[in-house]
């Protein structure tokens, strides 16, 4: 086979070949001329820009009348292959952790927003039932639109994923509607050292050294709710794995599914004229800010707990629990600050250490 190679910088070309007995030792990167043999059928060129290289040889060539064998040159552009960086699993886990410092301080910010609102409606219109379902309506219709508009990709599911969903939207749905009972009637900052993990000592200190009894309800819904979260981060974070349905949009169908479980059960519990009464009454009132008290409560509730899912898809559940337990440092003082929350010096002292042991505690 005669094979006439040159080597060029920018192109490579390539003819048909002829066969010969004796071969050329060693490929090489070459430029096929076009034979002069006016019965050969002539090849177009086959030119690249990037550099290529030989990756089989098969048979190329004009089926001629004795059979012999034919030699096919395949090619792929060289500079799609990765390259390898030594530096790069370094850049990528301080890109990491930045990426995660950043979702968290937006979700502690978020949540303070959340709480400041959902109180000041929880004031004024006291029926946690439907305040809950509203965060939930709302939600999940601000990521309906995003699918509907293509602002956000919507994911691909199957019935299995719902099926596995479910479970964690009962657990989302029971701890979302107990906390925010809990926060109707209690104050924000008590709700919060319930929920940091030490319940008992909070309420000894309140009832025994501050001579304040704490109500019931309020306690109760801050412990459900507790334990509600904790079994749907960890089941969350298993539902995430292996699929793929990125974290907010992990939460969106979550509020999608816990809002359909939620609704009946709020109008069984309270019902349409025990809501009509109480809002004409907030209305009336605090004015028309209690309209934006109520969207804001549902906005910030949403973007606050999606932002938390986009944490959760990046770190473990228990990275997760120790941020969600320094949030409420955050949560504690801006609610006491802007509620003007009266406070003994037992009380803070009685925090303080709640969320420390519970902060020490998961670091075990």
């Amino acid at each position: 086979m005669i094979c006439s190679v040159k080597q060029s910088p920018t192109s490579f070309r390539c003819s048909d070949l002829i066969h010969r007995k004796h071969l050329p030792p060693k490929p090489q990167i070459v430029s096929l001329s076009s034979v002069s043999n006016p019965k050969q059928v002539f090849i177009p060129s086959v030119s690249a820009q990037r550099p290529l290289f030989i990756s089989s040889i098969e048979g190329f060539g004009p089926k001629l009348r004795t059979q012999r064998p034919l030699v096919d040159c395949r090619a792929y552009e060289a500079d799609r292959s990765q390259s390898i960086n030594i530096d790069l699993p370094e850049k990528s886990e301080a890109a990491q952790r930045l990426k995660i410092s950043v979702y968290f301080a937006t979700w502690w910010a978020l949540n303070v927003v959340f709480n400041i609102y959902n109180k000041k409606v929880l004031n004024a219109f006291p029926y946690p039932w439907l305040t809950s379902t509203l965060s939930l309506a709302v939600g999940s219709l601000i990521m309906l639109v995003s699918w509907a508009t293509r602002i956000a990709e919507a994911p691909k599911t199957d019935v299995d994923f719902w099926k596995a969903l479910f479970p964690v939207a009962v657990a989302h749905t029971i701890g979302h509607v107990a906390a925010t009972v809990s926060m109707s009637k209690v104050a924000v900052s008590f709700t919060h050292i319930i929920k940091s993990g030490e319940p008992a000592f909070s309420v000894l200190v309140s009832r025994f050294f501050a001579r304040r009894v704490v109500p019931g309800i309020g306690f109760m819904g801050a412990m459900i709710s507790n334990l509600a979260f904790v079994f749907r981060n960890i089941f969350s974070k298993r539902g995430m794995k292996g699929k793929a349905v990125s974290g907010m949009n992990y939460y969106a169908c979550l509020s999608i599914l816990s809002l359909l479980i939620l609704t009946p059960f709020a109008i069984a519990v309270e019902g349409p004229q025990m809501w009509a009464a109480g809002w004409q009454n907030a209305l009336s009132q605090i004015g028309p800010n209690f309209v934006w008290w109520v969207v804001a409560q549902s906005v910030f509730y949403h973007l606050y707990n999606q932002v938390s899912y986009m944490s959760l898809d990046q770190i473990s559940p228990l990275t997760f629990s120790v941020g969600n337990t320094m949030k409420r440092i955050s949560v504690i003082v801006s609610s006491i600050i802007i509620f003007r929350t009266p406070i003994q010096p037992v009380n803070g002292l009685g925090a303080a250490i709640a969320i420390l042991g519970t902060f020490l505690y998961s670091q075990v």
